[in-house]
């Protein structure tokens, strides 16, 4: 039997609903100088605090270490945690986790995105894109410090992040393709990609439910 307690703090997290807004989003990094000295004169963001302690709260691990923030124009922050010893993070086992892995920061125009481009160029960084997805307008670069791709986005479909329907649809689609894969022994990828070039040539409506 639940106590009251443990009953009301499920209550309470059922009528919390899903989090506001991204708070801080944490990387590590090998060097908090050269960090800070690449987001706040490059990227323009204001170093907003800076803690260390010589172990993790959350988890107790004796990790002495420096923790810095930088904020973002709506109130979030990016985070970094440098620590004594660290080793260089470990070779990436397929080249597509360098890829997938990145950090997007809005701005307000597609204007704005090839602004930041021409800076980014006139400072010696190498620059992908402008790319145009169709839903956003972007280019991408890599952080020079910790090597974390980055993207600088602005939308050019308002709705773009509000298809939930279409989403359910697509993720029952991947899901059925990976199943008959399984189960009739072919390769994943072969049925996978058949999934995405009958979806691009015969685009089906929404489904209501994830199968």
């Amino acid at each position: 039997m639940e106590t009251t307690s443990s009953q009301d703090r499920r209550a309470v997290g059922l009528a919390a609903g899903p989090p506001r807004m991204l708070s801080h989003l944490a990387y590590a990094t090998p060097d908090a100088g050269a960090t800070v000295d690449f987001y706040t004169r490059v990227m323009g963001m204001e170093l907003v605090l800076a803690v260390m302690d010589d172990q993790i709260p959350s988890t107790g691990d004796p990790f002495p270490y420096f923790h810095i923030f930088f904020r973002l124009g709506d109130g979030s922050t990016i985070a970094f945690f440098e620590a004594p010893g660290l080793p260089p993070r470990p070779q990436i086992t397929h080249p597509a986790y360098d890829i997938f892995d990145h950090l997007a920061l809005q701005v307000d125009s597609t204007q704005q995105v090839d602004a930041w481009a021409d800076k980014l160029r006139e400072l010696g960084l190498e620059v992908v894109g402008p790319v145009d997805h169709k839903i956003i307008y972007s280019i991408y670069f890599r952080d020079p410090v910790n090597d974390v791709r980055l993207e600088i986005t602005t939308p050019t479909q308002p709705d773009w992040n509000d298809q939930g329907d279409s989403a359910r649809f697509h993720l029952s689609e991947w899901a059925a393709a990976k199943r008959r894969a399984r189960e009739s022994g072919t390769d994943e990828t072969e049925e996978l990609l058949r999934t995405i070039h009958d979806q691009a040539r015969n685009p089906s409506q929404p489904a209501t439910e994830v199968l």
